[in-house]
């Protein structure tokens, strides 16, 4: 396990954010996702509509906290205009 690659901080108060497979880590890197503000990010995520505004829903996605995502993040992250 590479650590700029994984982390997991059991100590956080919100730890676990997510219900994970079993024996599967959460990887905490990406506490807050770098893909929210992605229209089509390749997580699992829903819209809802709130005093007429969208709004991403991500409670049940779990693909920034997956260790194996790391390249994937990254490789969409540098396509990025930012």
């Amino acid at each position: 396990m590479n650590s700029y690659k994984y982390f997991e901080n059991r100590d956080c108060r919100y730890y676990p954010c997510h219900e994970m497979p079993e024996n599967k880590g959460i990887n905490c890197l990406f506490c807050y996702c770098p893909l929210y503000a992605l229209k089509d990010c390749p997580g699992n995520h829903r819209y809802t509509e709130k005093n007429g505004k969208s709004i991403k829903i991500c409670t049940d996605c779990t693909f920034p906290h997956e260790e194996e995502n790391y390249e994937r993040i990254i490789k969409i992250l540098s396509g990025l205009d930012l």
